[in-house]
């Protein structure tokens, strides 16, 4: 889901890290749906008591211009002024990944922890200026889409590989950033975006048997590792 890029800047006042944190967290945990996201899951994923979490999303929606929508006992959405700096945030996040990787030769399992400090400070001149080197970056090294400037991104239509049918080939399109360890067994063992996967098997604990193309032997990984290599249906 894309918009047309607009102009105006994001006028969420001197957001603060855990504020960013925040409106990035829900964007995520919201999805293409924009669904309803609880304070539990949202504590989950930022490691904050769900009491603490309330307190905040009760802040946050009674700002002007309010950045989040609150539901008592239900949940939380983002507002378009919590969207755009949410979708301002990944941007950042992505374009300062590529820039790790391509031009300070960060490895793929180290960039994601430096560009979350950087994303919530980088000027409009620095942004530019990345993405001018960089020639305007599609995808980050994760396999991401990076949004356009100004504009609403978009999540794709992937599905975990763990909950991809037997014995139909599929295509890596993004892998989870969020896990330097599970980066760095994901590339020992040759699953980066762009590569195609078949699932052989599935045992009894969920781990599953995954041929490549060219390999006479099949690689084994457990459903967590799985779970965090995201797929679409190979053309």
């Amino acid at each position: 889901m894309l918009v047309s890029p607009n102009p105006q800047k994001t006028s969420v006042h001197a957001t603060s890290e855990s504020v960013d944190d925040y409106l990035k967290a829900i964007l995520e945990l919201g999805g293409s749906e924009e669904a309803l996201v609880t304070t539990n899951a949202l504590a989950e994923r930022l490691g904050i008591r769900t009491p603490s979490v309330t307190g905040m999303l009760q802040k946050l929606s009674s700002e002007r211009p309010t950045l989040v929508h609150y539901e008592k006992h239900r949940g939380v959405r983002l507002a378009p002024a919590g969207k755009r700096r949410a979708w301002e945030l990944v941007r950042h996040h992505r374009l300062l990944e590529r820039f790790l990787h391509d031009v300070l030769k960060y490895s793929w399992d180290e960039v994601h922890e430096e560009a979350e400090r950087l994303e919530h400070f980088i000027s409009e001149r620095f942004e530019d200026r990345v993405a001018a080197i960089l020639g305007d970056p599609e995808i980050d090294p994760h396999g991401h889409v990076i949004p356009h400037k100004y504009a609403q991104g978009m999540f794709r239509n992937e599905v975990e590989l763990a909950r991809w049918p037997l014995r139909t080939p599929a295509t890596i399109t993004s892998v989870s950033d969020r896990n330097a360890a599970s980066l760095r067994e994901i590339e020992r063992l040759g699953l980066k975006p762009g590569v195609t996967v078949t699932i052989e098997d599935v045992n009894s604990s969920g781990s599953l048997c995954v041929r490549l193309p060219g390999q006479m032997d099949v690689v084994r990984m457990n459903k967590n590792l799985a779970g965090s290599i995201f797929v679409t249906a190979t053309p």
